[in-house]
């Protein structure tokens, strides 16, 4: 259990091969930064964009009409993530699918990098999962400023008031809509951080447990695989929480473009607007 324990022992997780690496290092400069564990999650994410560039580059370096098994895999998940991104969003959807499918298998990849023997998922890193909320924050405010001008953005901060009790509303509704934008990164980062931080957990106490059942019956190398359905719902988990992700991400940005007042008093997306044949 002592080689599952995490950094300076605050945690328990499964050792990778940077943890492993400081038990074959003999230089004290390399192991002191080794154990520190600092750099662990930036060089495993930086494996995780590797491969992602490696994958899509290899995919899309020799396109033919009747495409290969990369090429075809390629092309089945960006036109999947265009699909349900246009579904959610509309036709208006089209220029943010880049972003938020990027940022869909950007996630998944490194949620599953975890489950590889010797590797680590990165969004057990609070660091990393707060850093993807902040530019879903920074991504959905540019836009809002992009689309809406300042005034029109001020506008919609300030609950879009339009008349007397509109105006009067102004001095509670601003506050709110303030904290509310402010509240998206950090719930999205800590759901995401949470749920992964915690299939890690649970892999690494029943892979544990699994080796100490052996050493019970003086077996000594070796374990009893009690993780192993645990890994299929770590599967699992990882997609729904990169698919939550970017979901919430593509209703932050939707809530937050120009929106037609329809008769009634409705608000609705301009492409049901648009949709809808013009009266006589």
């Amino acid at each position: 259990m002592e080689a599952a324990a995490g950094r300076e022992g605050s945690s328990l997780e499964l050792p990778n091969l940077l943890s492993l690496l400081t038990h074959f290092t003999h230089n004290e400069a390399w192991r002191r930064v080794l154990e520190e564990g600092k750099w662990a999650d930036v060089l495993f994410t930086w494996a995780v964009v590797l491969f992602l560039a490696v994958f899509f580059r290899l995919a899309s370096r020799r396109r033919a009409l009747m495409p290969g098994r990369l090429q075809n895999v390629a092309e089945y998940v960006v036109q999947s993530l265009h699909d349900f991104i246009v579904g959610v969003m509309g036709p208006q959807g089209e220029p943010y699918v880049p972003f938020l499918g990027s940022l869909f298998i950007y996630i998944l990849a490194m949620n599953l990098w975890g489950l590889v023997p010797g590797l680590k998922s990165p969004t057990v890193n609070l660091n990393t999962t707060l850093s993807m909320g902040l530019t879903v924050f920074l991504y959905v405010q540019w836009t809002g400023i992009r689309r809406l001008g300042v005034v029109g953005y001020l506008d919609h901060m300030a609950g879009e008031p339009r008349d007397l009790i509109g105006w009067a509303m102004v001095p509670l509704m601003l506050p709110l809509h303030l904290i509310g934008e402010l509240a998206k990164p950090v719930s999205l980062s800590c759901r995401l951080f949470g749920n992964i931080f915690g299939e890690d957990i649970l892999l690494a106490v029943f892979t544990g447990l699994g080796i100490t059942l052996l050493q019970l019956v003086h077996v000594p190398y070796g374990g009893i695989p009690l993780q192993l359905p645990f890994i299929f719902l770590a599967m699992l988990t990882s997609v729904v929480q990169a698919l939550i992700f970017t979901l919430l991400s593509t209703i932050y940005i939707f809530l937050m473009l120009p929106h037609e007042q329809h008769e009634g008093g409705g608000a609705g997306p301009a492409h049901a607007r648009a949709a809808r044949p013009e009266s006589a």
